[in-house]
């Protein structure tokens, strides 16, 4: 099953032309800088955009072809903006009552219990919106439009009017959603720190058009994409808690290329054994050794083999080599000097140990 799209739309001054297809599962991210028609492209989608031309298939479901084009209220969508947009004269729980109430029950996917559960409002029900915070609201406004039963959940920044301290506390209740819904979810951010926690498969724009797409990982270390050159480039890991290290406060984690600890402090702290974590490396955070080194304070070293070296043309008059690698299927990427990967005699092919300073524990 796949979400599959054909979209043009003309504006006086932009040119929205966007064709993907990616799984109707998990968490897809529109990504790109500003102005990039992220926002346009998830209008479209949702039939708010008149103009639209193309098609739009979910699934077995045609919502826009040759032929037809679907009214917005009669797609199976929920939709959460920026801000949350709750009916500020209602309260928590009638504001969650208000689509439940107009949807015929036979069309019901989700009750209103399950929706307060998963977002975990209990405690908000009686309150007004004037009385919650931002990530409150937004918690409102996800249970609002789950209730709608929808077959595809659109979310237009949905963090972006928050502050790190609230971006912090809703987080946790979008990977619930990940992992406890069969709802596919086209969320729409240009900060690459949410993408790397959240989404599972990439659409990356830019004047309109879509560059590429694809799983997380590989979109984040393709050379030939602007993500792989960013400052903070950086590969994703899927590892598993393997144990814990209680004398030294570490929680050691595995994955494909090898074993790896980081500290219990945070997110660390408690994660059972077994469970699925996401990891977020750095390029600029992996040095290259020809040896597995000893005498080192690193404790985080894994054997790779070099894929491809690509120059960078950074402010440094490229002084600067992006070297792509794999941890047997793992990709990963390292930023380091011409100089070093000279020295090294580093070519494509040849087996290396990934030395990682620092690790993030996407939780």
């Amino acid at each position: 099953m796949t979400i599959e799209a054909q979209l043009h739309l003309t504006r006086d001054d932009f040119t929205l032309d966007a064709t993907f297809c990616v799984p109707s599962h998990g968490i897809t991210a529109l990504f790109g800088p500003s102005g990039c028609g992220k926002t346009t492209l998830l209008r479209a989608i949702a039939g708010l955009e008149k103009e639209t031309r193309g098609r739009f298939v979910i699934g077995d479901t045609v919502w826009q072809d040759e032929t037809r084009c679907l009214p917005t209220h009669q797609r199976e969508l929920g939709y959460v903006f920026q801000e949350a947009s709750l009916f500020k004269h209602l309260s928590v729980r009638q504001n969650l009552e208000y689509g439940l109430k107009r949807l015929p029950a036979e069309k019901q996917r989700f009750d209103f219990d399950q929706a307060v559960t998963l977002l975990d409002l209990a405690a908000l029900l009686p309150r007004q919106p004037a009385r919650l915070s931002g990530g409150e609201r937004q918690r409102v406004a996800i249970a609002r439009a789950l209730l709608s039963s929808p077959q595809l959940l659109l979310m237009d920044e949905p963090l972006a009017a928050l502050d790190q301290q609230r971006k912090r506390e809703i987080l946790p209740f979008f990977a619930r959603l990940h992992s406890e819904l069969d709802i596919p979810i086209l969320y729409v951010s240009h900060a690459a720190d949410e993408v790397a926690r959240l989404a599972d498969h990439l659409v990356l724009l830019n004047h309109g058009r879509v560059q590429a797409s694809g799983p997380i990982a590989e979109m984040l270390t393709r050379a030939d994409l602007p993500l792989a050159h960013d400052h903070d480039a950086a590969a994703i890991i899927e590892a598993t808690v393997s144990g814990h290290d209680t004398q030294f406060n570490l929680t050691q984690l595995t994955f494909p290329g090898g074993q790896l600890s980081v500290p219990h402090s945070g997110s660390g702290n408690g994660l059972p054994v077994g469970q699925a974590v996401r990891l977020r490396v750095l390029a600029r955070d992996i040095s290259l050794t020809l040896k597995q080194q000893t005498g080192t304070s690193i404790l985080n070293i894994v054997p790779v083999t070099i894929t491809a070296l690509n120059a960078e043309n950074t402010l440094q008059s490229n002084a600067q080599l992006l070297v792509q690698l794999d941890g047997n299927g793992v990709p990963l990427l390292a930023r380091i000097t011409r100089k070093s990967a000279m020295a090294l005699a580093l070519e494509s092919g040849k087996p290396v140990f990934a030395q990682i300073k620092a690790i993030a524990l996407l939780d």
